[in-house]
């Protein structure tokens, strides 16, 4: 599952939450549920903002070629233009 960064507008913080894909937290009660916290002083229906995170992982796996490129395995670019180097 998932893991997406969430910032509380209340209180400035960040909170990371496990979620699948298809949901979107919008106030700090249902980030509170997400994450099995209470609200505490901060009103549930406080707004809450995704933030952008570019901490992905992708697996050679899901790429069209799964294979690294000639430079990066000690092969060496013929023009050097991949960039990789």
């Amino acid at each position: 599952m998932p893991t997406y960064d969430y910032r509380c507008e209340a209180n400035q913080q960040v909170y990371e939450v496990k979620h699948s894909m298809s949901v979107l937290l919008n106030t700090w009660g249902e980030l509170c549920d997400a994450r099995g916290m209470c609200t505490g002083d901060i009103a549930a229906d406080a707004p809450v903002t995704r933030l952008i995170s570019g901490a992905g992982v992708v697996r050679s796996s899901a790429l069209k070629n799964p294979e690294m490129p000639t430079c990066m395995s000690g092969g060496g670019c013929s023009g050097g233009g991949c960039g990789f180097n």
